[in-house]
């Protein structure tokens, strides 16, 4: 885990060797002025001497100068070291993140992956900070001080050998106690991150349904459970205070009393004992700071390894040695497909999908919720792979293409439809970057969205709200369409994606689509009979079976699923 993260620190390695290196001349030059000082009480003012003053008081301030020049240093190199380490942390995880397959985001949840963007790297930052200054000015500290403190009394010294013993024992009792408590505090972040998340993007929903007092006491529910688990682990945490002041008061008293006997008995000057105390402090404070690095590697050990999991997290779906950099067609076979989310065979969602579709076919999916109709269009351009059996597009299964090129190949307008904050144009060239004037509106002819779009002030530079809040369900639709057009795909993928569109528009939409690109294969999911009525041949799902695969007429008279769809929609209708 240590090497993997070490390997991010990249173009900072040069700062993140100067801090500690001048945390070093800082930490000598500090540890300097008490045995200068003891000097100077002893040698010159015990004895008169002011010459002895005036060279050591010099000595003092120009240590005194170097000490605060160096800790500036350390503390300006430290920073640019940290932010940088987790600022190339963050890129890395998140081009990870783009890396992977829709089961990989499964496997972390989109909460999980927010906390371990967010507050986990902000904890290992600190952590880095700290490991270049705190870990080596306590650890330091403390050695060079003992190193003092035996120079001058080697007796009196013993003290903080016994206190150093007593406290490593105790917090490492500690850190092994709360390692594990932490893990599961961590954990419960990604669980409050989740309520938020859920609360914020379905904020007009929560409203709509007057749920604001619900979704509160979900969230103090979470933030409930979060604090006790915090409560938990600090509970042990907070016990290095108290042992930390007991062996301080117990070090300062045992010093003063057989230092006091040594004066009397003239093994000890009185300058030796002053240094000897600021010594003992200095010991006591750096033990203090290894007390307060201990709570922070415990806290960022489990960040650390939550990052690291998503550093090292592979893919499961990758391009194939030498990939196909073509697409002959949009000819689709689907030979004795499985698929399921989740490993084991009663777990999967299609079963034995057998068809076979020509390069320029309409095809339209029905069926009832749940039956498939969805998971089945996610494995053409490979955004799962298939448990069994093999996806074939222009003749070749989908794990032989080069990714870019079979997702540029298979356009897909989803359930869900997201716009991003920017213009119009800005989210149709998410289609094609390279995409002009003239190409969008042509695919927003065809996607019946151009009369809307010239309908807004702006037009085309009218600027879309995030989530694209500031347009209609049924316009939102539209845009998206045409943004998937732009792609100028083999495979276009309309999966429920005119729901939100009146019968006529979504009349108007498929007869361009028809007409003005009968080279393009295209699969039309719907719950409307309607939207399919005029496909090539439609598919009737089953509880991830295929119940019939026909042309409309056909299905109507052999296909109970179909009939019982069609006739309860026209009843609709005619009532209506």
């Amino acid at each position: 885990m240590i090497k993997r993260l070490m390997a991010e620190i990249r173009e900072y390695k040069g700062a993140s060797i100067g801090a500690p290196l001048f945390m070093v001349g800082e930490v000598v030059m500090e540890l300097s002025l008490p045995y200068i000082m003891s000097v100077i009480v002893d040698k010159g003012v015990g004895m008169g001497d002011m010459s002895v003053v005036y060279k050591y008081g010099l000595i003092m301030v120009i240590c005194a100068f170097l000490s605060l020049f160096c800790g500036i240093m350390s503390g300006n190199l430290a920073a640019y070291a940290a932010t940088g380490f987790v600022k190339n942390l963050r890129e890395d995880m998140f081009a990870n993140i783009q890396r992977f397959s829709f089961a990989n985001i499964d496997k972390f949840s989109t909460s999980g992956l927010m906390t371990r963007l967010g507050t986990d790297a902000t904890n290992v930052q600190n952590a880095f900070m700290m490991i270049l200054r705190m870990c080596i000015r306590a650890p330091l500290t403390i050695i060079i001080a003992m190193i003092m403190t035996f120079r001058i009394s080697p007796k009196l010294s013993r003290i903080f050998l016994v206190a150093l013993v007593f406290l490593g024992g105790t917090l490492g009792f500690i850190t092994v106690k709360t390692y594990g408590r932490f893990s599961r505090v961590f954990q419960q972040y990604d669980a409050l991150n989740e309520s938020v998340q859920e609360n914020v993007t379905n904020i007009r929903v929560v409203k709509a349904y007057v749920k604001e007092d619900a979704e509160t006491s979900k969230f103090k529910k979470a933030a409930k459970t979060l604090q006790g688990l915090f409560e938990k682990a600090e509970s042990l945490i907070v016990l290095n205070g108290p042992i930390m002041s007991l062996t301080a008061y117990s070090c300062m008293i045992a010093l003063s009393w057989f230092g006091a006997h040594m004066i009397t008995g003239g093994e000890l000057g009185t300058g030796q004992l002053m240094s000897m105390f600021t010594y003992t402090m200095n010991i006591l404070m750096g033990l203090m700071m290894l007390s307060m690095i201990f709570v922070m590697l415990t806290m960022s050990a489990t960040s650390a390894k939550r990052i690291v999991e998503v550093l090292e997290e592979k893919p499961s779906i990758t391009n194939p040695e030498n990939p196909v950099k073509e697409i002959r067609d949009g000819s689709i076979d689907l030979n004795h497909v499985g698929f399921g989310y989740y490993e084991g065979k009663d777990k999967e969602v299609l079963h034995d999908i057998d068809m076979h579709i020509k390069s320029g076919e309409t095809i339209g999916i029905i069926g009832a919720t749940g039956s498939g109709k969805s998971s089945l269009t996610l494995l053409l351009p490979r955004l799962y792979d298939v448990s069994e059996g093999e996806v074939m597009i222009g003749g070749r299964d989908v794990r032989e293409y080069d990714l870019q090129v079979l997702r540029d190949s298979v356009a897909m307008v989803l359930q869900k439809n997201v716009l991003f904050s920017g213009t119009i144009k800005d989210n149709l060239r998410w289609g094609n970057e390279n995409a002009t004037d003239e190409e969008m509106v042509d695919v927003c002819i065809k996607a019946n969205a151009d009369d809307f779009i010239r309908s807004f002030p702006q037009g085309y530079d009218t600027y879309i709200e995030q989530g694209g809040a500031n347009v209609s369900g049924g316009q939102k639709q539209r845009l998206c369409i045409a943004r998937a057009l732009l792609k100028k795909p083999k495979v276009l993928i309309l999966d429920d994606s005119t729901s939100a569109c009146d019968t006529a528009t979504d009349q108007r939409i498929r007869t361009a689509l028809k007409s003005t690109m009968p080279e393009v294969t295209k699969i039309i999911i719907s719950q409307r009979i309607a939207s399919i009525e005029d496909a090539d041949r439609v598919l009737v799902l089953d509880n991830g079976y295929i119940s019939g695969f026909d042309t409309p007429d056909n299905l109507l008279k052999t296909n109970a699923i179909y009939q019982e769809i069609y006739e309860t929609q026209k009843k609709g209708d005619d009532d209506e």
